[in-house]
């Protein structure tokens, strides 16, 4: 797990926005890190591990539109937890949809 680190001086952001783009940095951060490591891996793990990565793209910008208040923190929550599930599923090698659409 990855702590956000703030430069010295700096304190935690306070505001319900400012924690929300400052977790979608600290996961870009993190995509950013792991997407120069992708060409190392051997072509069978690439695919997955991207995936991965591409999941985390996805909770990054619903950080974001939480800040821009575009969603509720319900529905960050909600994405967030489809992202998880998305991953664990794919790493057990089934097949979840991307999208999935509530009624």
């Amino acid at each position: 797990m990855r702590i956000a680190e703030f430069p010295p001086g700096e304190r935690a952001p306070r505001s319900r926005r400012a924690r929300a783009l400052a977790s979608a940095r600290v996961l870009d951060e993190v995509v950013d890190d792991h997407l120069r490591s992708l060409r190392q891996l051997p072509p069978d793990f690439r695919e997955p591990y991207a995936d991965h990565l591409a999941e985390l793209v996805l909770v990054a910008q619903a950080y974001r539109h939480y800040a821009a208040g575009w969603i509720s923190r319900r529905e960050l929550h909600r994405r967030a937890r489809a992202a998880l599930r998305r991953m664990d599923a794919g790493s057990d090698g089934r097949a979840v949809p991307r999208a999935t659409r509530r009624r």
